[in-house]
């Protein structure tokens, strides 16, 4: 046994030595298999931790950010009341935005001064009518011969008087009550005339002879109210007191009877707001109308250059009756209008921004809600049940899982969890085309320039870590 181990150990020298010395010239063959495998497994391994570390994240170009016009708004909390949207109508304010001009006496249209939207203005005439009135031409002629009475009544009396004690003074007496007579018939048939629409130069006439026999219908003035002043300055703007013809009802030739309408003249200054709730919906109006909350109205304009509405608007008026068809009840809110002169070739004509007819929506405060964020509805993506945000690092868009309290037409309430840092920055638009983007992996790769760090953040080259 001891003679053999040395001999044992000697071979297994030799041939350890003969294994690495093989294995040191034949390196070239099996050496690169070796490392493959290494490098693999390090790829592997870097996939593997950055999919955990952007797999929540796109990198978006500058020129993509443009073009899908993305801008980011700090993230704070604020209040929001949530609303009763109800539907609306912009309508005239019944006595005050029309009134119809009617024809004084019988007679024939000969001549019209303004066709429909033309603007009138006080004292202005509107049409002519040849007066077949026997009733009007019957008072003028009471009117002059009224006068006259008195006149040869007075001069009746100034020469009894002149014979003093040759008449007897019951004979004065009944002379003054004769012209008493005449002075209240005078006075009656002018008044008659007055309302006929004759002016005081017309009855000057008439009690020298002149009898009218055409007669000028005019815009009253006491029918003007003012044009109420624009919130803004514009060149074409003015608040001068005027009306437009809104419908003509006559043609030339057309013969009309007293009090048969001609025109509608309309001043749509004034107007109000008609809301119509449902009946169930009653208690949340009263409470709006009790606590004075004004009310929103989202008038639809698009492409407007009238500025913004500087009116706050309150519930005037709540309907004690509910519409037995639509089984729905109105309510009111007045609303100040804003009007434009344009000029044209021949004529003026008065441009309202509110117009009867027009659909509006209003919002009504139902309650208040405290420490929650308000985006745009396009600032939150829908995945199912989900929803997400994304807050901006330069370049890097990251998502954010949120929950939705509330959303409308327009905005968005998410509650306020604890889960953003304070004063993150939140893309405002393009959330769902983001979305796309990081599910189907088009991200547009780092930008020349500009670094990622392990977090996902961006960092121009250079910059200090």
């Amino acid at each position: 046994m001891s003679a053999t181990s040395p001999v044992k150990q000697g071979i297994t020298f030799i041939l350890l030595l003969s294994g690495i010395a093989g294995g040191y010239f034949t390196k070239e063959q099996w050496l690169p298999y070796v490392m493959h495998a290494k490098e693999v497994k390090a790829e592997v391994a870097e996939e593997a931790t950055k999919h955990q570390t952007v797999n929540d994240r796109v990198v978006v170009s500058e020129q993509a950010q443009l073009n899908l016009g993305l801008k980011a708004k700090s993230l704070k909390p604020q209040s929001y009341w949530r609303t009763l949207t109800v539907p609306g109508m912009i309508t005239d304010k019944p006595g005050q935005s029309d009134r119809g001009i009617v024809a004084p006496a019988t007679g024939v249209i000969t001549k019209i001064y303004h066709c429909p939207c033309d603007m009138v203005k006080p004292g202005e005439a509107l049409f002519q009518l040849k007066l077949l009135s026997e009733t009007l031409l019957t008072t003028q002629s009471n009117l002059f011969k009224a006068l006259q009475e008195i006149e040869l009544a007075n001069a009746q009396k100034k020469r009894l008087s002149e014979a003093v004690g040759a008449v007897p003074e019951s004979r004065l007496i009944e002379i003054d009550n004769q012209i008493l007579r005449q002075d209240l018939s005078v006075k009656t048939y002018r008044a008659e005339l007055i309302a006929r629409g004759l002016n005081a130069e017309q009855l000057q006439n008439i009690s020298q002879g002149n009898f009218i026999n055409e007669l000028t219908i005019r815009v009253p003035p006491l029918l003007l109210t003012s044009v109420a002043e624009p919130v803004h300055q514009h060149p074409h703007i003015e608040s001068e007191t005027a009306f437009e013809m809104q419908e003509l009802k006559v043609d030339l030739g057309h013969q009309v009877q007293v009090g048969q309408t001609l025109c509608t003249l309309a001043n749509h200054q004034h107007l109000i707001v008609e809301g119509r709730a449902f009946r169930n919906e009653t208690a949340l109006l009263e409470r709006a109308v009790s606590q004075n909350w004004p009310i929103e109205i989202d008038f639809q304009e698009e492409n407007t250059d009238w500025g913004e509405v500087n009116q706050q608007f309150h519930i005037s008026h709540l309907a004690n009756v509910i519409d037995p068809e639509t089984r729905t009840f109105e309510f009111h809110t007045p609303l100040e209008n804003q009007a434009r002169r344009v000029n044209h070739q021949d004529h003026e004509q008065i441009l309202w921004r509110f117009r009867p007819g027009q659909k509006v929506r209003m919002k009504i405060k139902v309650e208040k809600l405290d420490n929650l964020f308000v985006l745009p509805a396009d600032a939150v993506a829908k995945e199912g049940v989900e929803a997400y945000i994304f807050s901006q690092n330069v370049n890097t868009f990251q998502k954010i899982p949120v929950r939705i309290l509330h959303q409308e037409n327009r905005q968005v309430v998410l509650a306020n969890d604890n889960k953003f840092p304070a004063g993150i920055f939140v893309v405002q638009s393009a959330a769902e085309q983001l979305n796309r983007m990081l599910k189907s992996g088009d991200n547009t790769g780092v930008p020349k320039g500009y670094h990622m760090h392990a977090d996902g953040s961006l960092h121009k080259n250079g910059d200090p870590e």
